[in-house]
C-alpha cells in the first residue's frame, strides 16, 4: 500500500519527502498558491499525485467545471470524480455526466462508493467497478455505526466497520481485485493493520498522524506491532494548514508508527 499525509505548508516538503505519494485538496489551491505550487513541484519530480474535490472539507464537491480547469491545469496522476456524500444515486449520476462532460482529461478516475445500506454500498460498488479506474471507500458511512452502535465512540465503529464492509465484500466475491483501490480518510490509525493481505488495496490517504502529531499526541502501543488511539482529534488538517508546527517530531513518530502497522 502506498501511503500518503496531507500536511501544512511549514512541513508538506519533509512530509512528502516521507511518504509515497502526493495528495492534494483542490479547494486549497486559488487561497494558498504555495501549496499549489508544492504540488506542481511535485509533478516536475515524477511523484504519483491524487487530487481530491474536497468534498469531505467543504461537504459537497468542488465545483465540477472549476475542478476539469484544475486538472487540465494540473494534470495529477488521478483524481476523484465529483461524488454525493451517501447519496448513491447521486454519485452514480455525477460520474456519468463527468464521463460524458470531460472525455480528454488527464489522469485515472477515481470513483467514491457512496450509500446508506449495504445494497446501496454494493450497487455503487458495482457501478464503479465497470466505470472507474479506481475504486475508492469511504472511513465515516453511517452504515459502520448501524454495524457496530455499541462501541466506545464513532471512529471505533468505523474502523471495524470499514473492517467488516471490505471483509464481507471479499468473502461475496464482490471485490474486484483486478482493479486498484483507494481507501479515504482514517478514523483511528489502527484500522489498517487488517488490510496488510489485500494487495488489491493501492493508496490510502489520511492526516491522522500529522493532526494528531501537531497537538503533541503521540500513537499508543495497543498490542505487539500495533500503534494506535482510542479516539480521535476531530480537527480537519485543511483548517491548519498555515500553523508552525511545534511538535515536529510527534508528527514524524506518528507517520512512522502509521507505516509500521501495515509494513510491519
Amino acid at each position: 500500500m502506498r501511503i500518503a499525509h496531507e500536511a501544512p505548508l511549514d512541513i508538506i516538503d519533509r512530509v512528502s519527502d516521507s511518504t509515497d505519494y502526493d495528495y492534494a485538496l483542490v479547494h486549497l489551491f486559488e487561497e494558498l498558491p504555495a501549496y499549489y505550487n508544492h504540488f506542481v513541484e511535485a509533478q516536475k519530480k515524477g511523484r504519483y499525485t491524487i487530487l481530491d474535490n474536497s468534498i469531505f472539507e467543504l461537504g459537497e464537491a468542488f465545483n465540477a467545471d472549476d475542478f476539469a480547469a484544475w486538472i487540465k491545469q494540473l494534470k495529477p496522476s488521478a483524481y476523484i470524480v465529483p461524488d454525493s456524500l451517501e447519496q448513491k444515486d447521486t454519485t452514480i449520476k455525477n460520474f456519468s455526466s463527468w464521463l460524458e462532460r470531460y472525455k480528454d482529461l488527464p489522469g485515472l478516475k477515481i470513483g467514491v462508493v457512496q450509500g446508506k445500506t449495504w445494497d446501496e454500498i454494493v450497487e455503487c460498488y458495482n457501478f464503479m467497478s465497470l466505470n472507474a479506474d479506481i475504486i475508492a471507500i469511504s472511513f465515516d458511512y453511517s452504515y459502520y455505526e448501524e454495524l457496530f452502535p455499541n462501541e466506545e465512540n464513532k471512529y471505533a465503529s468505523w474502523m471495524k466497520g470499514r473492517q467488516k464492509l471490505l471483509h464481507d465484500m471479499l468473502e461475496q466475491n464482490i471485490i474486484n481485485t483486478e482493479k486498484d483501490h483507494h481507501l479515504l480518510g482514517a478514523g483511528l490509525p489502527q484500522e489498517f493493520v487488517a488490510y496488510k493481505n489485500y494487495d488489491w488495496i493501492d493508496t490510502i490517504d489520511t492526516s491522522n498522524p500529522v493532526v494528531h502529531g501537531m497537538k503533541n499526541i503521540k500513537y499508543e502501543q495497543l498490542e505487539d506491532n500495533v500503534f494506535g488511539l482510542h479516539n480521535k482529534e476531530s480537527v480537519k488538517l485543511f483548517t491548519l494548514m498555515e500553523e508552525e508546527v511545534e511538535h515536529q517530531y510527534s508528527v514524524f513518530y506518528n507517520m512512522l508508527k502509521f507505516r509500521e502497522n501495515i509494513c510491519g
